[in-house]
């Protein structure tokens, strides 16, 4: 079985090392961020199936930087959200996240949202990828044949 590989990113260093272990224990392969710009660094040198960021972190957008980092990502990972503060009627899905989880939470409620999250994903990456059949295939070849 494929370890997900998920970014964690959270300025408070109990936070991220106690999420890290909990996720670690449940499976997760985790790497970690103590900001947004270390988080933006990662991103783009690695690939990962999940990234879960804090809100805010040395600035009020610290976690927004992030989920755009995120989103232009090629390899389009799933995207958390995580704050003990949610702002109301603040949007998180028009930053592009896709879950917004609030801390503290019990970790068997977290583990069952990550793995929903995570399938939900992939089941909408899949739904995104053009379908190839063998018809489409000849259908392309002999108007490449013919130009």
């Amino acid at each position: 079985m494929i370890k997900r590989r998920i970014l964690l990113v959270d300025d408070e260093l109990a936070i991220l090392l106690t999420l890290k272990a909990v996720l670690e224990i449940n499976g997760f392969e985790i790497e970690t961020a103590a900001s947004a710009k270390e988080a933006k660094a990662k991103i783009r040198s690695n690939v990962f199936h999940m990234v879960i960021t804090d809100m805010r972190m040395e600035n009020e957008t610290s976690g927004s930087e992030v989920v755009h980092a995120a989103k232009q990502a090629s390899y389009q990972p799933a995207v958390a959200m995580l704050t003990a503060f949610p702002l109301p009627g603040y949007d998180w899905q028009e930053e592009g996240a896709d879950e917004m989880l609030v801390k503290p939470m019990n970790t068997s409620d977290l583990v069952r949202q990550l793995e929903a999250l995570l399938i939900a994903h992939e089941d909408k990456k899949q739904l995104r990828k053009p379908v190839v059949t063998p018809s489409h295939r000849s259908v392309a070849k002999a108007v490449a044949q013919r130009s």
